[in-house]
């Protein structure tokens, strides 16, 4: 009885629509947990081609992000936050469908450019969505509740897609396609548009370069973006070259293998809110730089381990470090963001997550190809350090813009 008093008392305190939100991502990320993760094995499989020449589809999906997050702070501001969501649900999962029948390196790198347009458009959308909805004392816990259904969702995919991709990688596809696809009916028919267009059209600018300007012209944020974009490097290279680093050099399977993306999704849904309850009361920027050294350290220990217990391991460290610093870094950007900018800010906040995407491939591969497998993870441990450092010294440098809630 208590427990049931208390889910309600929690479901009361957010708006039903932040409520479908999270209903709607359970969709969209339990279909696109299922194939991502194996992408780089189902590339490899189809083209018969090098790891970095391969991982470059990787990079190309998070550029082409690049620019699509840009455009995505202005679209988001002017035209509205559910419709970017819309467009780029419905745009992702037409992909996902279309992916099934890429035979070609440039069909393929066609379907990735797709998703890289798409992409940031939701996550630009949905983060400047639920600032509009919830007050900056609640959107600490707001951010992690979404992360903690996320993760809920995509503690099924991996575990299911990698034992349906042994069988047929088609049946994976079939799942990521219509979880998207079924989010962007939800959204369409029964969201309402969140932003103030009254407000926004008498205060931002017609032209979104002079919106972006304030942006660029806030140094200390500016050179937050591109600190945490340096660490993140390390921890998108774990993520996107792991399984093809196991199964490559160790013989893990992608069934075997599922289990430890699902593994980070577990701990997502049961101690992230044990882990918010103890960094919303510290300062923010603090947080995040304990956050990315223990990303540092989950990407370095990779090149310690050989066998599925040691991955395992390491993701567990690193799942540490992003139960720190995702929720903490998406609080710090809605709050430093003025209102009618909001969309700009959180588009270069995801723009940096972008680049950090756009690199780690083709450097993980690199360092793969011409130096050693293990080197990957070296790379990434003094990334993730260097990125460390420069967060503790901005926290010096930020702490009125950080003060923590009483």
């Amino acid at each position: 009885m208590q427990l049931t008093n208390r889910l309600k008392t929690l479901y009361n305190d957010y708006p039903r629509q932040f409520w479908l939100m999270i209903t709607g991502i359970v969709l969209a990320t339990a279909g696109g947990s299922m194939i991502w993760p194996f992408m780089l094995i189902y590339a490899s499989g189809k083209l018969g081609m090098p790891l970095s020449t391969v991982a470059v589809l990787i990079s190309i999906n998070a550029g082409t992000g690049l620019l699509s997050s840009f455009i995505a702070g202005t679209l988001a501001d002017k035209i509205g936050r559910k419709v970017v969501m819309n467009i780029s649900l419905t745009m992702t999962g037409l992909a996902y469908f279309l992916l099934m029948r890429a035979e070609t390196y440039p069909q393929f790198v066609g379907l990735m450019v797709m998703i890289g347009l798409s992409n940031p458009l939701y996550q630009v959308g949905a983060d400047a969505m639920l600032a509009d909805m919830i007050p900056s004392e609640k959107r600490t816990d707001a951010y992690a509740l979404n992360r903690i259904a996320n993760n809920a969702a995509f503690a099924l995919g991996p575990a299911i897609g990698g034992f349906l991709a042994t069988r047929s990688y088609d049946l994976a596809f079939y799942g990521a396609g219509t979880g998207f696809i079924a989010y962007s009916l939800l959204l369409f028919f029964l969201a309402r548009e969140t932003l103030d267009k009254s407000s926004a059209n008498e205060s931002i600018p017609t032209s979104g370069t002079k919106g972006y300007g304030h942006v660029f012209r806030d140094k200390n944020y500016m050179l937050f973006v591109g600190t945490m974009s340096m660490g993140l490097i390390g921890s998108t290279m774990l993520w996107i070259l792991m399984p093809v680093y196991a199964k490559t050099n160790y013989g893990i399977s992608e069934a075997l293998y599922g289990w430890i993306p699902t593994t980070n999704a577990l701990m997502c849904v049961f101690v992230q809110y044990s882990v918010t309850n103890i960094t919303r009361r510290q300062r923010t920027l603090p947080v995040i730089a304990t956050g990315m050294l223990i990303y540092a350290l989950g990407v370095g220990s990779v090149a310690l381990m050989s066998s599925f217990w040691g991955f395992w391991l390491s993701m567990v460290i690193l799942t540490f470090g992003e139960l720190t610093l995702v929720p903490t870094a998406s609080k710090y950007v809605a709050d430093l963001a003025p209102s009618d900018l909001r969309g700009r800010y959180m588009s270069i906040y995801w723009l940096g997550w972008g680049l950090a995407r756009t690199i780690s491939p083709i450097l993980g591969g690199f360092l793969h190809d011409n130096i050693a497998p293990g080197a990957i993870w070296i790379g990434g441990l003094l990334l993730g350090l260097t990125s460390t450092l420069g967060l503790f010294r901005l926290s010096r440098l930020s702490a009125p813009r950080t003060a923590p809630l009483p």
